[in-house]
């Protein structure tokens, strides 16, 4: 295990090893049954909420926090927020790393996944098409709870802005719909009823309504989804295909063609295809 650590005035520091890992709760890892769903999270402050529902969605299971930079500071949060049997945080920052059979493991062992915030073009040049995505692919085929906030909710849906130019506004975005900033991608995982879905966060707070109708018109279809979340605010999305918002603020639905509609919290809604 590669594992560095320095004090600070108190706070941990990461050395740029390839890869970090830190544990708080049980030493020893459990296998609990999970019983799938997805948290969509719009950045800023943590729904906790959120995590409670995921936890027990993993069966009280080991809770794993991805992430391509920053801190194990989630750790401790996790397990107040329920009886996970441990909140473990992985920080992969190279694609050689995303390789490594100890990344990989630790992946395999959990039963919850959440992407944390930051900047989603690290985990689409550093993680897609690696070994560490395909562990996460095999978690959420196996029932395990994925979820994801501000730059890991980006990365959930079939489609996503990938950011590889840094980020877009909307008047940007309207004024240029052809703009080389406007990256998008699909693929780096497959989450049940999140096919033909785009996501964007800090959604009306950042005024993103112009750019998220944008990436639609891009991608083209009838069919597209975009789910736009704002800030303290999470979608929980059931296996079934249905979902309601809980926390601060609103979820935001658009299609390609049609009216937006925005979903209070407490409120439901629906994420599931319409049979053919």
């Amino acid at each position: 295990m590669r594992l560095a650590l320095g004090f600070v005035l108190g706070s941990v520091l990461w050395a740029q090893e390839p890869y970090s890992y830190s544990r708080a709760g049980a030493a020893e890892d459990v296998q609990r049954p999970g019983r799938g769903g997805c948290v969509l999270m719009g950045g800023s402050r943590d729904v906790a909420a959120a995590f409670a529902w995921m936890i027990e969605r993993s069966g009280n299971g080991d809770f794993l926090v991805l992430r391509a930079a920053g801190t194990d500071a989630y750790n401790p949060f996790v397990l107040e927020q329920g009886p996970a049997n441990s909140a473990a945080t992985l920080i992969v920052r190279t694609r050689e790393a995303a390789a490594d059979p100890f990344v990989v493991a630790k992946i395999r062992q959990a039963e919850a996944i959440f992407f944390a915030g930051g900047d989603q073009w690290n985990y689409i040049r550093l993680w897609k098409g690696t070994p560490l995505a395909a562990a996460v692919q095999e978690r959420i085929d196996a029932g395990m709870p994925v979820g994801g906030t501000s730059a890991g909710l980006a990365v959930l849906g079939q489609h996503y802005f990938s950011a590889e130019f840094d980020t877009i506004t909307s008047a940007e975005a309207e004024a240029d719909p052809a703009s080389k900033k406007i990256t998008l991608g699909r693929d780096f995982l497959r989450v049940p009823h999140l096919e033909d879905v785009i996501t964007d966060s800090h959604f009306s707070e950042r005024k993103r309504q112009g750019r998220l109708a944008v990436f639609l018109r891009r991608i083209g279809g009838a069919e597209i989804l975009g789910l736009g979340i704002d800030e303290k605010t999470a979608v929980l999305l059931e296996p079934d295909g249905q979902a309601r918002v809980v926390g601060a603020g609103s979820a935001h639905l658009y299609r390609n063609g049609g009216p937006p509609r925005s979903y209070a919290p407490g409120a439901a809604l629906s994420l599931r295809k319409p049979r053919v």
